[in-house]
This record gives structure tokens, sequence and C-alpha cells, in this order.
């Protein structure tokens, strides 16, 4: 018995697979848009310099460890499997703490639905002051 392939069912199976490709190519654009839009909110809100960089891929990660105020060769460990799971909770636990926010958010972060959520809340809810992070913060000295 020889198997033909029927030339119809090849195209209506090649564009259903064209659709669900687009689908999913608008889906990654519009994640991407709103996740560089509050990138930069969040690096606008902490005074960071070159917020733009949160629509460059690897530079918005470079980004966000500049707003929790750690090194930039910390973007390697982003790069480090396993390790870039705890230094991510580690930067957005330090991003919510810049932030004047409760610190635990940094751990939702690995919560599948959260790290979609946690961003834009902390890059579209009020702080109560403005908050540099490009010049180190000095604790005013108690008076005697």
């Amino acid at each position: 018995m020889t198997y033909q392939a029927d030339p119809q069912a090849a195209g209506a199976a090649l564009a259903i697979f064209g659709v669900v490709l687009l689908f999913v190519l608008v889906i990654v654009l519009v994640l991407y848009v709103y996740m560089a839009i509050c990138y930069m909110k969040i690096a606008k809100k902490t005074n960071t310099s070159n917020a733009w960089l949160a629509w460059i891929p690897i530079a918005n990660i470079y980004l966000l460890t500049k707003i929790a105020q750690k090194p930039g060769w910390w973007l390697l460990l982003f790069l480090i499997p396993l390790v870039n799971i705890v230094v991510s909770v580690l930067v957005w636990m330090e991003i919510a703490k810049t932030l004047k926010k409760p610190d635990w958010l940094g751990i939702l972060i690995i919560v599948p639905i959260a790290n979609l959520v946690i961003p834009g809340y902390l890059a579209f809810s009020k702080v109560e002051e403005t908050v540099n992070v490009d010049t180190p913060q000095i604790p005013p000295t108690p008076a005697v």
C-alpha cells in the first residue's frame, strides 16, 4: 500500500500553522513592548541613567542590575542556568526595596503569571518620594 499526500490537506495545515505562528509572534511582541515600558518607567522612577536600554534585549538586564544598584558584571550571572533564577529574585527584591515596596515582591518574579504583573505594579504604582539610584544614598547622621 502506498501513501499519497493530499495537496489540499498540506496547504490547509500550512495555513493553520501560519496563523498560529502569527498569533504567537503578536503575543510575544506585545509582551516585549509591555516589559520594555515597565523597565523604562522603573528606571525613570529611580532616576537611573540610560532608561532607553530597556528596549535592547541584553542591555535591559544590565539596566535592571543598575536599578538594583548591583555591579554590571551581574549580567553574566543571568546567563548561567539555575543561577539566573536566584540572581533575578535578588535583583527584583532590590528593585522593590529601591521603590519603597515590600522586598518579597521579588520572590514572586519566579511565579509564571506574577512575573508579568510585578514589573507593571512596580512601574505604575505611586512612589512616596523620588528615588535616585545614580547617587549613593547616605543616611542622615543623628544629632548629638
